[in-house]
């Protein structure tokens, strides 16, 4: 049975495991109608468009929420 030659140092041993907890954080790219910041193929919150047609009716009237 293999063993190794040398004891594995605490801090290239957590090094190594480090690795399965990395947190990418997320690509934001600006809206091609509204230039707001989203999230890449998703609906922009902000003016509803996606691939380049009205998808989500976004209005800042309180009586069309209201209603």
């Amino acid at each position: 049975m293999a063993l190794p030659k040398r004891r594995t140092t605490r801090m290239k041993r957590n090094m190594r495991r480090a690795n399965h907890d990395k947190v990418a954080a997320p690509t934001i790219v600006p809206c091609p109608n509204c230039a707001a910041m989203t999230v890449p193929h998703r609906v922009c919150a902000a003016c509803g468009h996606y691939d380049g047609r009205q998808i989500k009716k976004v209005g800042t009237d309180e009586a069309e929420t209201k209603s």
